[in-house]
């Protein structure tokens, strides 16, 4: 039965629900899709979201072989079958890998030769919610462009039925996926990990993959359990850090090293137990690898600290950083466009192109980065590494409110006042303006290296605020507080802030 004009209005258990599709368009997200399963989207809705990703393949003209895999929640099976339905339907050739990470689906398109991919996961998401992380051109995945197109086609009913659609099951990708990571790194140093997984699918592949590159691994909430019944697979929120730092202190380890839902995020605690942002991981990383590959370039995100542009170890080793838009489908683009090295996104997520990796994020790969550094520095500690950085006083991320219908008219709006004061010689705090970076947002660079940050969130009724000194704390909430804060305050449309410095 072909699927169309998904309907937006159903509601669970009538006859509608399971003969018509249901697809809630909020799903269509910047860089995947993901809604919570019943409430949002219904199988027929996932089977017609299939076929719509199969004919904008035919649509682009790519080779219409793809890999699907899911996570282990209890529903994505089913889920996965749906979807692999509507994609049989376009006329696509299916590759089933059965459960897996992200990453090891992403490995499975350069490992069977296809180039699409659709991974059923909804990452650290709490149990309920179900997604698809999707792409047609290996290492990328979908982007805004991507997912508005497709949205488009799923939700006019504009899928196109073609024969020649099957499906084959295919073994062993995880293994030589394990085999190729382990290869990473290969230790002669004894180091005790801490492998931090939230009860996620990560806790089926990342303790094994560490111990084959030789580190002593002490499991962590590694047992698959999709009620998360701790806290939510997330390196990035605080209650999985604070359990991270507290093993790291009750078993003496070296490091920890804590995997999101589907792996492709990794965070890190060091010996001890401090948290260490992913921005500053990357560029303990980019000195690491700079020395190896000189002239290297690497990419970050316009959130991440201004170290990289001030780093001496950087410029001495012929380094180049290229900031650019906050989320990591903008990371992985341009890391692959640039041919860079590395590309560090502040979320966790970690791209490496040859040698290292294959250009796609994945938290397993960027744990091996981690350890073969630590390799490469016998002696050191992952504390003194960081240490050995120059200091920078980075806020938190602030949000005020600022409505979704105007978020990005008053955005422009500071942009504008930013390029303007910089175009007119002038000074922030006594200090020149040298760059106003305007990929996303504005992100004004200050002479002596310190930044402001003013952006708009991607999926949130907010602007996003950081700022960064290289000088002290109170410069840092001075930028914030004599600044941005004034600046955005003679916008009406900007409201109360999450938290403040």
């Amino acid at each position: 039965m072909t699927v169309l004009l998904p309907r937006t209005d159903l509601v669970p258990n009538t006859f509608e629900f399971e003969t018509e599709a249901f697809v809630k368009t909020t799903g269509f997200r910047e860089y995947d899709a993901r809604w919570v399963f019943g409430k949002e989207i219904n199988l027929l809705g996932i089977q017609a979201l299939g076929l719509g990703l199969g004919s904008y393949i035919h649509e682009r003209g790519v080779k219409p072989r793809i890999v699907v895999g899911h996570d282990y929640r209890s529903y994505s099976i089913n889920i996965k079958n749906a979807l692999i339905i509507g994609l049989i339907q376009a006329g696509c050739e299916v590759l089933d890998i059965g459960l897996c990470l992200s990453p090891i689906a992403y490995f499975a398109q350069f490992d069977l030769d296809a180039p699409c991919v659709a991974m059923v996961t909804a990452s650290h998401n709490e149990n309920g919610w179900t997604g698809v992380k999707m792409g047609c051109q290996a290492p990328l995945t979908f982007g805004p462009d991507e997912m508005g197109r497709l949205k488009e086609i799923i939700m006019a009913g504009a899928g196109v039925e073609r024969p020649g659609g099957s499906l084959k099951l295919v073994q062993g990708v995880q293994e030589r996926y394990l085999a190729d990571v382990a290869s990473k790194a290969q230790l002669k140093r004894k180091l005790k990990v801490i492998c931090a997984c939230g009860n996620g699918t990560a806790g089926a592949f990342a303790p094994q993959a560490l111990r084959a590159m030789g580190a002593e691994v002490i499991e962590m909430d590694t047992v698959l359990d999709n009620t998360f019944p701790k806290y939510n697979p997330n390196p990035e929120d605080h209650h999985m850090l604070m359990e991270m730092a507290k093993a790291v202190k009750e078993y003496g380890a070296d490091l920890a090293l804590g995997f999101d839902g589907d792996g492709d995020r990794c965070g890190v605690v060091d010996d001890t137990g401090e948290e260490i942002f992913a921005d500053k991981i990357g560029l303990m990383l980019a000195r690491d690898l700079s020395a190896l590959h000189k002239d290297a370039t690497f990419v970050v995100d316009v959130k991440s600290t201004g170290l990289y542009k001030t780093d001496e170890v950087l410029k001495a080793n012929g380094a180049q950083t290229v900031y650019w838009k906050t989320g990591h489908s903008y990371i992985k683009r341009k890391t692959s466009e640039l041919k860079a090295l590395a590309g560090f996104e502040k979320s966790g997520h970690f791209f490496f192109n040859s040698p290292i990796g294959l250009g796609y994020d994945d938290g397993i790969v960027a744990a091996a980065a981690v350890l073969a550094m630590l390799e490469r520095n016998p002696g050191k500690s992952l504390s003194e590494l960081k240490t050995a950085l120059p200091v920078a006083y980075t806020s938190l991320t602030m949000s005020p409110h600022c409505g979704d219908e105007v978020k990005y008219q008053v955005l422009e709006k500071i942009v504008q006042e930013y390029v303007d004061l910089y175009a007119k010689g002038g000074e922030i705090l006594g200090r020149k303006i040298v760059e106003v970076i305007t990929v996303n947002g504005a992100r004004v660079h200050l002479e002596d290296g310190s930044w402001v940050l003013v952006r708009a969130s991607s999926n949130k009724p907010e602007l996003v605020v950081v700022v960064e000194s290289l000088t002290s704390a109170d410069d840092m909430r001075d930028l914030f507080r004599k600044e941005v804060k004034p600046r955005l305050a003679a916008h009406p449309e900007v409201g109360s802030y999450n938290q403040e410095i």
